[in-house]
């Protein structure tokens, strides 16, 4: 990931990165989200945990295996509805939303189909892994094989 502070750096970066014939995904900065985003751990047709995650300090980015740090946060219902749709959208029923607050409301980031847990179960105090367990227990039909799952 490259941040690029004007329009005259990030046509050098998107120029370098079609030189070596890369594929690129160019996403607008969201400079009043301060380095945080919003983790929104969803299962099934609801958001079960969500986190806020802000960046180490200097960095953009809010990974914690950068130096990031977690808390329990509290979604607005247009925070929510945004987060089921994307993962509705990407055909997931386990997913990992990950949302800026920006000016003009959510904005998705990503939707991570096999999201970890780091950070979203200490921060949250809720067992997400037995929520997914729980999930797949009452939606997966018998003697279907994990590679051929249907919910």
């Amino acid at each position: 990931m490259v941040l690029a502070e004007t329009d005259k750096a990030a046509e050098s970066v998107i120029e370098a990165f079609r030189g070596l014939d890369a594929n690129i995904l160019v996403q607008e900065f969201i400079k009043e989200a301060g380095g945080t985003d919003i983790r929104c751990f969803v299962i099934g047709d609801k958001v079960v945990a969500s986190m806020k995650r802000q960046g180490a300090p200097g960095e953009f980015r809010s990974n914690l295996h950068r130096g990031g740090t977690a808390e329990l946060i509290k979604l607005t219902p247009e925070e929510r509805s945004t987060a089921v749709r994307a993962a509705k959208k990407m055909g997931l029923k386990v997913a990992g939303v990950d949302i800026l607050r920006s000016n003009h409301g959510p904005v998705v980031m990503e939707v991570n189909s096999s999201p970890g847990l780091e950070g979203i179960e200490t921060s949250t105090q809720i067992d997400v892994a037995e929520k997914i367990i729980d999930f797949l227990e009452k939606n997966v039909q018998k003697g279907q094989t994990p590679d051929r799952i249907q919910y």
